[in-house]
């Protein structure tokens, strides 16, 4: 029988969250007829999370990574399990979510995406609305990157720009009102793709440790003339950046590696030279406030050398 959906979940150091996770996706998918399996990939979690895997959740295939191999390719050894890109012949999942471990399902959002992928033979991707814990609405559908959306993550200017097409967001009305709608890209927390699109483009690039690496993936579904979508009836919720932000410093200087490599591997050198420049302008300005607020005792003199060392990382990328 053809695996209809396959979910990976890759996982680091959030023990309590994937276990959430893992519970709700087996609830979201219980009364569904779906023939599913879950791949867990444990990226050498140090807090228990694969010996949990194994005893609270036996029917899930656990990949137990002795090292930190990075969120492209830990996703990548779940989908070459599955026998994408494989020279043999491989009855192949229609659909594959990449699900963070941060997250929890609610409802039938899972079989709501599969549905919506059922119906639109064109869509290549679906991706979920992402609500914070608190039920407000956490932007889950974006644009691909422009250098006002470089600007802005330096100089916010006004919160209402923030939140606007000028910063890659879409419009609140299109999540509330409820029906599916065309994006550039989703966020990779719940996104879903049709096993064609990723036979056809291939797997995540894995050059990007983390960050840009489903922009990049849906860069390549949309030239190879896929479309992708938002479904705002399929909710999960998000905790938000709770693996990464153990090691922040670290995490903003590999977010701009990883956009670099993006803006290398789809953008113009004109385009590469301006965002640059841009940067640049705005960790001189991060340099300042980050003085400034050190010198009102906001910050320690640990992380005062923390975040003047993450600035620099990011100059010589």
């Amino acid at each position: 029988m053809s695996l209809d959906l396959a979910v990976v979940i890759v996982s680091w150091n959030v023990r309590g969250l994937l276990e959430a996770c893992l519970t709700s996706v087996y609830e979201s998918l219980k009364s569904s007829n779906l023939n599913r399996k879950v791949w867990v990939v444990d990226n050498a979690s140090t807090d228990g999370s694969a010996e949990m895997v194994r005893e609270r959740f036996p029917q899930a295939r656990l990949m137990a990574n002795e090292t930190n191999v990075g969120f492209a390719s830990a996703n990548n050894q779940a989908l070459r399990a599955m026998g994408f890109t494989s020279t043999e012949s491989h009855e192949l999942p229609r659909y594959v979510l990449l699900l963070n471990p941060d997250t929890e399902v609610l409802d039938d959002a899972l079989t709501t995406m599969v549905r919506f992928l059922d119906d639109n033979p064109h869509a290549g991707v679906a991706g979920a609305k992402l609500l914070y814990p608190d039920g407000r609405l956490h932007h889950s559908a974006f644009a691909f990157p422009t250098l006002a959306q470089a600007f802005l993550d330096f100089f916010p200017l006004h919160y209402r720009l923030l939140n606007s097409r000028l910063n890659g967001r879409y419009p609140r009305r299109l999540y509330e009102r409820g029906e599916p709608f065309p994006i550039d890209h989703p966020l990779g927390a719940a996104l879903m793709a049709r096993g064609e699109a990723i036979q056809e483009v291939g797997l995540l690039d894995e050059r990007f440790f983390i960050y840009c690496e489903e922009i990049d993936w849906c860069m390549r579904i949309k030239k190879a003339g896929w479309g992708i979508y938002c479904m705002p009836r399929a909710e999960v919720v998000h905790h938000v950046a709770e693996s990464t932000g153990q090691v922040r410093g670290q995490m903003f200087a590999a977010l701009w590696r990883s956009r670099y490599l993006l803006f290398e591997k789809h953008y113009s050198h004109f385009y590469q030279w301006a965002v640059r420049r841009i940067v640049r302008l705005g960790l001189r300005a991060e340099k300042r406030r980050t003085l400034a607020a050190h010198e009102r005792g906001e910050i320690s003199e640990a992380e005062l050398e923390s975040m003047l060392k993450t600035y620099q990382q990011v100059l010589t990328i």
